[in-house]
Parts: structure tokens; C-alpha cells; sequence
């Protein structure tokens, strides 16, 4: 969702691009589906890394597309976001010399536990182009000594394929193929290890919902390892928990755009629901996105189930936080990515 109009932006000023697909995310709704979805071509390269420990996952992505970047010698690496994928590839192009464009940078938690911190904070201290979806990112690069030149606020690439595709969506309209009319569904993503790894803390999660889906009916695409846990743990769930497997990226953001609430530990749903303005509550003790909550529509709601029970009624009772699209978030983000890179 963030690389699609970079790519095509890129191509658009003439560049060529080359494609690689780590394989990191495998599941075929997660990867194949959401390609298509978002028009983007068979991959150039597809590394086929798929699972293991953070530490295999890094090092088969660096041992493959060290020779992908050895073969293709490309003017500059552009990466993505905070997965292992992103670190991968960046600590090859800077030891290889070549430069690292890095999209979606300088986002904080300040929790040096989530891996994904881990990534992002060393992706932007080997990157030669950092690219910032919001202001708050430019100071965080700024105070950890980043020169200023390197540094380029130009907005969210998701929301320009959001913007591109929520006509599709909204047309296809994925709600009712579940039974529902629209605004009577709670839309749930769960797959942050921390919160879905553990049997207790995964647990007090469903019984949550399970709670929740007693005043409202709750759509839960349930991410594979996720839903794995729920079965080896045993859960019971509630008949009005509807479990289903991941969604291509349309589907998806078509659920999204009709929930009544979005309910996630997701940062890239904290980031779409608040383009959509739909009441987003996050299970997090803190966010790498503070602009969702402090314009957009997001809650930030702790990891304790009462309290995020407390804030689900709150918003079915009437209670709704008004929100406002950041500044750039305007579906040209990808555009001023491009006319940057095109002039180096």
C-alpha cells in the first residue's frame, strides 16, 4: 500500500523500477491478492524467505538480495515502513554503497521492546533520503542528529492508494457478503506478537470481544499466526465474533470504510481510519503515529480490557472524537517521493 504509487510514480517520470518481494509476508491474501489489488506487476524478484526467527528472516532477505543488488546495480534502494524486510535491505545498499531511500520515516514509539522500533530507528540512521509522513517525525530525526538535507516531509504514500482505491472498495461494498447493512459491525485486527503470542494475554482478548459482540457484531480477519493461536489455545468464541481469514487490500479497506469502529493494534489502520474518519481504538500502550490521535480519529486505549470496553461503549453510545486530516495527507505524497528521487 505505501510502495504501489511510489512505483508507479517513479515510472511515471521516466525511472526504471525493479521489484523485490521478500517473501516476508506469504500468506496469499496478505501478498498475492493485495499485488493485484493495488495493480502492481509480477514482482521482478521474489526472495521466498517467508517465516523463522527475526534473526533468520534478516539474514536470508540480506544474503539474497545482496546478489539481486550485485547483479542490478540500482542508482538507490527505496524501502518501506519497520519490518525486518525494511532493515534487510536498507544494511545492504549502505554497505554496498548504494543509496537508501527510506519511506515512512522517523515514526517513534520510544518502546525499544517492539521490534518494529528496532528497525525503523536503525533503517533511518543508514538512509541517505528520509521521507516523513508527519511532523512530528522531523523532529524526531532532527533530535537524534539527523542532518536537516536529508530529511523530506511529504506526506502519507497509504493514503494515496487509499484515495485511489475507496471508490473500488466502497463500491463492492464487502459488508453485506458478510450480512451486514453498514455502521452495525466492529472491524477487529489483532497481530502484534506481544498481544496474540501469549495464551493469557491472547485469551483476555477474545473473552473482550466476546463481551463487546453482546451490543455489537464484530468482523475480525484474523491474521494466520493469530488465528492459529486461537485454535492450539482452545478459545471459545462467540457466535457473533465472525472469525474469517485475511482480506485482499479492497475488501479490506471496503470493511474499513463502512465500520462503526475499527478495533486494532495495527499503526497502518490508525492511519487509514483517521483519512476515513471512522472512530479508531488502539490496543497499545503507546503509538509510533501520535498524529492519529492528536488530529485524526484514533484512541489510544491501553492493553487492559475494561478500559477498552469503557471506550467501545462510549463511542456506541454517541460519544465520537472528531477528526481532521493531517497536512499532505492528500494523495500526492508518492508524486513529491518521485520528483526527489527522479532529480538525484
Amino acid at each position: 500500500m505505501k510502495m504501489a504509487p511510489i512505483i508507479e510514480s517513479l515510472r511515471d517520470k521516466g525511472e526504471k523500477v525493479i521489484v523485490v518481494h521478500t517473501g516476508q509476508h506469504y500468506d496469499k491474501n496478505m501478498s498475492e491478492n493485495i499485488l493485484h489489488d493495488l495493480e502492481i506487476d509480477t514482482p521482478d524478484y521474489h526472495l521466498g524467505v517467508m517465516t523463522g526467527t527475526h534473526a533468520e528472516q534478516t539474514a536470508s532477505i540480506m544474503i539474497n538480495f545482496e546478489e539481486i543488488c550485485n547483479k542490478v546495480s540500482p542508482k538507490f534502494v527505496v524501502v518501506a515502513g519497520d519490518v525486518n524486510s525494511t532493515l534487510a535491505c536498507a544494511l545492504v545498499a549502505a554497505k554496498l554503497q548504494i543509496k537508501v531511500a527510506h519511506v515512512e520515516s522517523g515514526l517513534r514509539s520510544f518502546d525499544m521492546s517492539m521490534p518494529e522500533e528496532i528497525n525503523r530507528r536503525a533503517t533511518d540512521h543508514i538512509s541517505d533520503l528520509l521521507f516523513t509522513t508527519e511532523k512530528s517525525a522531523n523532529a524526531n530525526l532532527k533530535n537524534e542528529g539527523i542532518k536537516d538535507k536529508k530529511v523530506h516531509f511529504v506526506g502519507n504514500c497509504m493514503i494515496d492508494s487509499l484515495m485511489k482505491f475507496i471508490p473500488i472498495s466502497k463500491k463492492m461494498a464487502p459488508w453485506r457478503k458478510y450480512g451486514f447493512a453498514g455502521k452495525d459491525y466492529i472491524l477487529v485486527t489483532l497481530h502484534r506478537p506481544s498481544n496474540v503470542d501469549k495464551r493469557d494475554r491472547l485469551a483476555k482478548y477474545i473473552n473482550m470481544l466476546n463481551q463487546i459482540s453482546n451490543n455489537i457484531s464484530i468482523l475480525f480477519p484474523a491474521h494466520p499466526r493469530t488465528k492459529k493461536n486461537i485454535n492450539s489455545f482452545g478459545l471459545e468464541i462467540s457466535n457473533s465474533v465472525n472469525i474469517i481469514d485475511p482480506l485482499s487490500y479492497i475488501e479490506f479497506l471496503g470493511l474499513l470504510s463502512n465500520a462503526k469502529i475499527v478495533l486494532t493494534d495495527s499503526g497502518g489502520i490508525q492511519e487509514e481510519s483517521t483519512s476515513l474518519k471512522i472512530p479508531c481504538v488502539t490496543i497499545r500502550k503507546n503509538t509510533e503515529r501520535p498524529i492519529t490521535i492528536e488530529e485524526g480519529t484514533n484512541i489510544l486505549a491501553g492493553t487492559e480490557p475494561s478500559a477498552i470496553i469503557s471506550i467501545i461503549n462510549s463511542i456506541l453510545e454517541g460519544k465520537i472524537k472528531k477528526g481532521s486530516t493531517p497536512n499532505l495527507w492528500d494523495g500526492k505524497a508518492s508524486k513529491r517521493i518521485a520528483d526527489i528521487i527522479s532529480k538525484i
